[in-house]
């Protein structure tokens, strides 16, 4: 079987998702070693849910993930597993520099994110292969 393919009982499949997430108030406050903490920690819990990460990197006050998942995962639950476990993990590693930015709040990251799925082929591309399959009445 295909190694880029994720198995998980009777299922095969090829479900790639791309997210951002933006630090609260888009705040620049990430570091080369937070960033690379970051990478750690997305890595550690997107394998505890039978996922992989593909990609990763970010900038002062945002984050690119590409990883793979399963069919039964919920997108919206894994989200915000991610965002809360890197939050409460990134504060307790860095707090100095993060309460002199966010003045002792509990934050890191903004409510909101964004997600998009990702695939091997263009939407026209599978248009036209499911279009230019034989229907059984041809």
């Amino acid at each position: 079987m295909n190694n880029d393919f994720l198995s998980r009982g009777r299922s095969v499949s090829d479900l790639k998702a791309h997210l951002v997430l933006t630090t609260k108030y888009r705040r620049k406050v990430f570091t080369g070693e937070m960033i690379s903490r970051l990478h750690e920690i997305f890595e550690n819990l997107l394998n505890q849910q039978d996922c992989k990460l593909v990609s990763f990197d970010g900038e002062k006050d945002h984050v690119h993930l590409l990883f793979q998942y399963h069919p039964d995962i919920h997108l919206s639950k894994l989200v915000n597993s991610l965002k809360s476990v890197s939050s409460r993990k990134i504060r307790v590693e860095f707090g100095e520099q993060l309460t002199e930015i966010y003045l002792k709040k509990p934050v890191l990251w903004n409510s909101s994110y964004f997600v998009a799925s990702c695939g091997g082929v263009t939407i026209s591309t599978l248009k036209k292969y499911i279009q230019n399959q034989n229907s059984p009445d041809e």
